[in-house]
């Protein structure tokens, strides 16, 4: 069984975006998507290629998995080292994961030199990356909640006091509550609900994932 301090937070798209740059003349087009397979990446980046069907290249990178256990990169034709390697290197050091990028070149006519590829599609992978709307991943448990009406309001102070949203709420003669909470905070929260309904409180772990936070 893996420990739990394995399970890092990440980061991922919510939703992809564009980015743009000029480099002594040459258009640099980063265009960013989330994926969740080698398949939905290779579709992603052949679409990409289509799109610019006349650009001079479409260097690519993705980063699939918490722990970006697989990664892809492609120069596209440019020099070796020059694109993919560097595009790739911006996703990890952005910790971001199931993500797609590809850089698209329209060629200026003033060759750039090997520094001047990589600093050049690195600044077009940030600039996209600016541009899309990334959420952090937590690996928590899910808790279910199950109380009198008296304990809504002290369980509702203490959630939001922890920035902890209720995913799911059922009111009949008892109050049923389910929510996620990062596993390192659910001891702490459980004694502090605890103590704050006066034991009133019942709390049942349920699943644990990762989840939006």
């Amino acid at each position: 069984m893996e420990k739990e301090s394995v399970f890092l937070p990440y980061k991922m798209l919510q939703k992809g975006g564009s980015g743009e740059i000029t480099e002594k003349k040459s258009r640099f087009i980063a265009t960013l998507a989330p994926v969740e397979s080698e398949e939905e990446a290779a579709a992603f980046i052949e679409s990409m290629k289509k799109k610019y069907w006349d650009a001079r290249h479409n260097c690519s990178a993705f980063v699939l998995g918490e722990r970006a256990q697989t990664t892809r990169c492609s120069d596209d034709g440019e020099p070796a080292g020059t694109a993919g390697k560097p595009m790739l290197e911006v996703l990890l050091g952005a910790e971001v994961r199931n993500a797609a990028v590809v850089v698209t070149r329209y060629f200026g006519g003033v060759l750039l030199g090997t520094g001047g590829l990589v600093r050049a599609y690195t600044q077009a992978v940030q600039a996209g990356l600016e541009a899309c709307s990334i959420v952090t991943m937590r690996y928590g448990v899910g808790l279910r909640l199950t109380t009198d009406y008296n304990g809504i309001g002290r369980i509702q102070y203490l959630l939001g006091q922890r920035g902890l949203e209720i995913e799911e709420a059922e009111y009949t003669d008892i109050v049923t509550m389910k929510l996620m909470v990062p596993c390192e905070e659910c001891k702490g929260l459980c004694k502090a609900l605890t103590e704050a309904t006066a034991g009133k409180v019942k709390i049942e772990e349920m699943e644990k994932k990762y989840f939006a936070k």
